[in-house]
């Protein structure tokens, strides 16, 4: 699982990681006995969005979230030793994960390679900018979903980002496959798995392990 190590919109925005984004796969793979590791670009403390705290939440997902306090480095990592890789949302991910070129070429290795590659809600921002070593985007062509623009508009903070990421996909040749805000939703096409929103965590993490 690849985390975002971004705690910022601006000055006045807090953000990091959705944390349910995160748990509730967590947990899905640990109890269908999946050895997972917890990485970030940077390694170390994520941040978390403080919109996705409630004081219920955390209680219920203490045990996971000490995952957070010292995720390893992406860089650091031999892929070749994973099954899949997945990534959880949170607006943090919109500004370091497109950024990184070390995801980039996990991922290229994922696609290449015939493995799992999962995300959900802002976590396919990770997607953004791959390319294939054959030049094709990585999205291209591919069943997908992910946080929508309706979705980012109503959060009122679509005017921060920087970049829609429904429209970025399509730019990139997704075939981007929607459902009413705030529901679940979730795409599988061959080996690639993903979440519309925050409420399609489960469902992504269910459908992710029976790609596995």
């Amino acid at each position: 699982m690849v985390l975002t190590n971004e705690s910022k919109i601006d000055d006045e925005h807090e953000t990091g990681l959705w944390l349910s984004e995160f748990a509730e796969p967590y947990e899905e793979f640990k109890n269908q006995g999946f050895g997972v590791d917890v990485a970030s670009l940077k390694g170390g403390r994520i941040p978390l969005d403080p919109n996705s705290l409630d004081d219920e939440q955390v209680e219920k997902w203490k045990g996971v979230t000490k995952e957070l306090d010292q995720t390893l480095v992406l860089s650091q990592l031999n892929v070749n030793e994973y099954v899949g890789i997945f990534l959880p949302g949170g607006h943090g991910t919109m500004f370091d994960l497109p950024e990184s070129p070390e995801l980039q070429q996990a991922l290229v290795h994922f696609a290449e390679n015939d493995k799992a590659i999962g995300s959900v809600c802002h976590g396919p921002a990770g997607f953004v900018g791959t390319k294939l070593s054959n030049g094709k985007w990585l999205v291209e062509g591919k069943s997908l979903t992910a946080f929508t623009n309706e979705e980012e508009q109503q959060t009122g903070l679509d005017s921060l980002m920087p970049f829609l990421l429904e429209t970025k996909l399509r730019e990139q040749g997704a075939q981007f496959e929607k459902s009413d805000a705030w529901s679940n939703h979730v795409i599988t096409d061959g080996k690639f798995v993903t979440g519309q929103n925050p409420q399609s965590s489960q469902a992504a993490a269910e459908a992710f392990i029976n790609v596995l």
